[in-house]
């Protein structure tokens, strides 16, 4: 595994799959320099697309269980797009609700 880390490290690669130790030495050590890195506010590039991932995937579950992204019920691209921006307006709107209560 370190071999494919360092490889795809080499090819100018950032992971977006966070590594999971679950040993009690490794997963004590891992976790007092999360903290120590979280204590002085240091943000590293591997956790943003992580984040931005799971945001992404909410955004698009949400899109398709409440806003009708699940099913296409017009014909013609035009119609597809307005459709699906109308779903997005909602979601939207309904965030920037959710911030001012």
């Amino acid at each position: 595994m370190p071999e494919i880390h360092a490889h795809s490290r080499s090819l100018g690669h950032v992971l977006i799959i966070a590594g999971n130790p679950r040993c009690g030495i490794k997963h004590a050590r891992h976790s007092a320099e999360k903290l120590a890195r979280r204590t002085i506010g240091f943000r590293d590039a591997e956790g943003t697309p992580v984040r931005r991932a799971q945001r992404i995937g909410a955004c698009n579950a949400v899109l398709k269980d409440t806003y009708g992204g699940r099913f296409v019920r017009v014909r013609g691209h035009a119609k597809v797009t307005c459709h699906r921006m109308f779903g997005i307006v909602a979601l939207t709107a309904e965030a920037v609700f959710r911030l001012v209560t």
